[in-house]
Parts: C-alpha cells; structure tokens; sequence
C-alpha cells in the first residue's frame, strides 16, 4: 500500500502539481493550440477536482527510472498526461499569449522525443512531496512557468503556461495531490480520463 507519509516523489507516481505563485495545477486537455506547433495545449487550472491534471513521473526514453526509486534533485524526467498518453513538452515555438517558449503534450501512448526531457531542480538530495522545485527543459534551457496571460474560449480563465529563459517566483511548482510509489508497491493501472483516482 502507498505510505501516505512516504516523504519523496518516486518514479510511476501519479501527480498533480500546482504553481506556486498563482495557484493553478498543470493540466492538459484534447484541446490544440490554434497557432505555433498545433499540438495538444498545456494550460494552468484552478479546479481540483478535473481528472486531466494528473501526470505520471517517467524516467528518460530508454532509460526508465525504476519503479519506486526516490527522483533525485538533478535528474532528469519525464511528466506524461495520464487522459491523453502525451508528454509535457517544450521547442521553440512561441507561446500564444506572452510570445514565451510554447509548452504542449506531444507523442503517442507515452512514445516522445528529447523534447520530453525536464530536469528537476530542488534544494535537498531528492524530490520531496512538500518541498518547491523547478523542471527546467533539456532541450531549450526554458524554465516551466506560468505567464500570468489568461485564455479565452474554449478555454476561458485557463492561464498559459509556458518556458521562459529566466527562472523567477512564477517557475516554482510544488505535488498538491498524488498517488506516491513505493518501490514495493503493486503495479498501479493506469487511470482511463472518466475514473476518479
């Protein structure tokens, strides 16, 4: 059984993340950016409860990280949108609101590219469930950020998120919900996007 005093985010947990400056969890949806790359949007939420704002901690693309192993601060992952098998992504598209670096969900059934590649950035040895990190992308050097700037329709109220070159207080994230691996955990199933976790 997971250990609800288990202290670390481990490889296979399912996550919800929030930043930190303006309250909103990472979230994704079968929704496509209508400019840049076209692929799957990536926005910023305040609900709680919306099933699409759960991702999973992956380790590189041939390289998986084992199963319950602590992510140590430093290394370098992957987040795949559990709804959609997509992979939070960044290039160097602009962002549609702030004219940043654009961030979407990119690949098929968990299969992306480098692009896919966030080193987690922390102050201890290892990821912890309460602590405040940074992902900064592999490929671009961006900091995962939210911009502040607010989407209209279908999206109304959904905050852009995006990279930005430079880290400030709106690059800190921090778990707010989860399901915590340990490594002797049994295998969880991965959540079809109508079941509550």
């Amino acid at each position: 059984m997971t250990d609800v005093h288990y202290p670390y985010v481990t490889c296979g947990s399912i996550l919800k993340i929030q930043n930190i400056s303006y309250k909103v969890r990472l979230h994704s949806h079968d929704i496509k950016y209508g400019s840049g790359s076209g692929q799957q949007s990536v926005t910023g939420i305040d609900s709680q409860e919306d099933n699409n704002s759960h991702w999973v901690v992956k380790g590189k693309i041939g390289q998986p990280c084992r199963r319950g192993q602590p992510v140590t601060c430093g290394s370098v992952i992957r987040l795949e949108h559990i709804a959609t098998n997509k992979n939070l992504h960044s290039h160097h598209f602009p962002s549609p609101l702030s004219n940043n670096l654009e961030v979407s969900a990119f690949g098929d059934d968990g299969k992306g590219d480098t692009g896919d590649y966030w080193m987690v950035v922390c102050s201890s040895d290892y990821w912890e469930r309460d602590g405040k990190i940074r992902l900064k992308h592999v490929d671009t050097d961006g900091w995962l950020t939210v911009s502040g700037h607010s989407y209209g329709r279908p999206i109304h109220g959904q905050l852009e998120v995006c990279t930005k070159p430079n880290s400030d207080s709106s690059s800190y994230w921090r778990t707010v919900e989860g399901v915590y691996i340990k490594a002797e955990d049994p295998p969880v199933k991965l959540i079809h996007q109508h079941t509550e976790l």
